[in-house]
């Protein structure tokens, strides 16, 4: 085989490295990691907000902080990684992570908070595209590449589930602080372990010099996106610093594409998401987390609010959500992702998803746990483990080497992103049914037991309302993974190279040689 051909596959020259199933346990601790504190700190907020005197208006940032550094810099992160070495890039954002985590733990004021919060963002950008491109250039046998992607699918799927029930316990039975400490023995462990066993394979770092345009623009425009949705849930969608930012963001990433096809070391460069499957598994995974990131938040409101559950019940309620992810990622998703090709398992995962979200929208106040919300979320998580795990695969599957950091991070920043619209947008959806619920029917309540009856079934009438906008997003994305990822299954058909360097056609078609 070519140098060429090797370059598109993404195939180092060596034989695999021995302890490549020894890193996989440290990449995917350090994943768990990260994908936990998207949802545990959201536990924990009501007891922070307090203890350190936060008002009702600045406690947003504290969620806000953290998706602002993280989806911004993500892009940036990747190529960093890239530069650097994702060792090297790995082992530091797991360094930075704890310390801002501590920072988390320790705060005193909200400013030391939203500080901790942004740097834990910023080390987390950095953090997630190594972790993931490792991944992309460790295993390569089509096999081995099924296993552990499955395991680290389901930990991507999952982990914000686990996070609800760690972010109950600790919370509950200890103090909010925990939340941000029991980051640090997670990343020691990650980092050591990281920095004692993965061998990272010679010959895939892009020294090209750094694209400091591209950071500038890529950084602010994908700020400006994250924050304009996460200001339309608090102030509206016709806020004219919303509107402002919707604004700057879609002038700052339009200027952000003209430039990246003009300069000769670009920061993302256009190869990776023209390429049909790429661009179909980060449009449709983003689409997936805007339902998902919606649901969670929903169900938890739905959970302790109108049943009454405690927070560390909560979280428990969440477990068959996290058997089906798990099941569906290393069970389904890698035992069939050698035999069809991947837009097989997406469509239909996807789509099963979509029908665990169908029966959601039959919930009222009394509906029985058992009966309506254990298979619901059962098909859910079944859907999405097996459409992550491909998905996962593909998004780095033909990538040249030198690129993997930064496709890797698209994969991040399609979820990041997805999961600011939907919590913004699915949220949105919900008040306005909420609102209209309560102006339809509070006037025939005529006693305090009666008007918080309406309050309680006009809450679930705006959950209802969401998810069956949830239902559709997850069939567009389903119809998207159908028709535009066209790939192979692997081993046996052929992959899509992203470019072997300069000069190089787009697409490549290069027949892989089956293990």
């Amino acid at each position: 085989m070519s140098e060429t051909a090797s370059k598109a596959l993404g195939a180092p020259a060596a034989s695999p490295d021995a302890g490549r199933w020894k890193a996989l346990v440290f990449i995917a601790l350090a994943q768990l990691m990260v994908v936990l504190d998207a949802t545990i700190v959201n536990i924990a907020l009501p007891s922070a907000q307090q203890d350190l005197g936060i008002s009702d208006g600045n406690r947003q940032w504290v969620v806000t902080a953290y998706a602002l550094a993280f989806g911004g810099l993500l892009l940036f992160g990747g190529r960093i990684a890239d530069l650097w070495g994702r060792k090297k890039a790995f082992v530091v954002g797991l360094g930075g992570f704890a310390v801002a985590s501590a920072l988390g733990g320790a705060a005193t004021n909200e400013a030391m908070m939203f500080g901790a919060r942004a740097l834990q963002g910023v080390f987390g950008a950095l953090l997630a595209p190594a972790a993931l491109s490792l991944l992309a250039v460790m295993f390569t046998d089509a096999k081995e590449r099924a296993k552990a992607f499955g395991i680290y699918g389901a930990i991507a799927g999952g982990g914000g589930a686990v996070g609800l029930i760690l972010g109950g316990f600790l919370t509950e039975y200890l103090d909010w602080r925990w939340t941000f400490f029991v980051n640090i023995p997670f990343a020691i462990v990650a980092a050591a372990g990281a920095y004692f066993v993965i061998r990272e394979p010679e010959g895939g770092r892009n020294r090209s010099p750094l694209d400091i345009p591209g950071v500038v623009l890529s950084t602010l425009g994908l700020v400006a996106l994250v924050y304009g949705f996460t200001r339309a849930e608090s102030e509206g969608w016709s806020d004219s610093v919303t509107i402002g930012m919707f604004v700057a963001s879609a002038v700052l990433l339009a200027t952000f594409v003209i430039v990246e096809s003009r300069v000769k070391a670009p920061l993302l460069p256009l190869r990776v998401i023209t390429e049909r499957n790429r661009g179909g598994v980060y449009l449709s995974l983003g689409l997936a987390i805007i339902a998902m990131f919606g649901l969670f938040l929903f169900l938890t409101y739905y959970l302790q609010i109108v049943k009454g559950y405690s927070p560390v019940r909560t979280g428990f309620a969440f477990l068959p959500m996290i058997v089906g992810m798990i099941t569906g990622s290393t069970q389904i998703g890698t035992r069939l992702m050698t035999r069809v090709a991947p837009r097989l398992l997406m469509g239909p995962g996807f789509l099963v998803a979509a029908l665990g979200m169908l029966l959601l929208t039959r919930l009222e106040i009394d509906s029985s746990y058992a009966a309506l919300l254990l298979p619901a979320m059962l098909l859910l998580g079944l859907g999405m483990g097996t459409a992550f795990m491909p998905a996962m695969s593909l998004s780095t599957q033909g990538v040249e080497p030198r690129d993997s950091g930064v496709a890797s991070a698209m994969v991040n920043t399609s979820q990041q992103v997805g999961g600011a619209i939907g919590t913004a947008l699915l949220n949105t959806i919900a008040a306005s049914a909420t609102t209209a619920y309560v102006a339809n029917h509070i006037a025939g309540a005529t006693s305090r037991s009666q008007q918080q009856l309406v309050q309680l079934e006009a809450m679930v009438e705006g959950y209802t309302s969401a998810i069956w906008f949830a239902v559709g997003i997850l069939v567009v994305a389903a119809a998207i993974a159908l028709t535009l990822v066209n790939a192979g299954r692997p081993g046996s058909a052929t992959v899509t190279g992203s470019g072997s360097g300069e000069g190089a056609a787009d697409d490549v078609k290069i027949p892989v040689v089956a293990h």
